[in-house]
């Protein structure tokens, strides 16, 4: 039975290469499968990144604009944070939802 295998697949050489390369595709902690989830993360990662600083850019330049403008920084406390002047009076209008 054993001459009715190839030769080739008898080989000492192929036999470990091939076991060699069962063990690091699905065995080892460095597999296949793992590099790929590894890879696909760190795709998602620089694109969250991307993100985060085009945000950046964003409210750095709106920070910018805030701080050289007094009327508008103005206006932002009083849209954002409910501040007023001391002889002011605010109104607070929360629209009801429909159900």
């Amino acid at each position: 039975m054993y001459k009715r295998i190839p030769k080739i697949f008898r080989n000492f050489y192929f036999i470990t290469s091939f076991l060699f390369l069962i063990w690091m595709l699905f065995f080892d902690s460095n597999d296949f499968i793992t590099q790929y989830q590894m890879n696909k993360t760190l795709r998602d990662l620089e694109e969250e990144k991307e993100h985060y600083l085009v945000k950046m850019e964003e409210v750095q330049k709106d920070r910018k604009e805030l701080m050289s403008d007094p009327e508008l920084l103005e206006k932002f406390a009083r849209e954002k944070y409910l501040m007023k002047r001391p002889t002011e009076d605010v109104f607070i209008i929360v629209e009801k939802e429909e159900d």
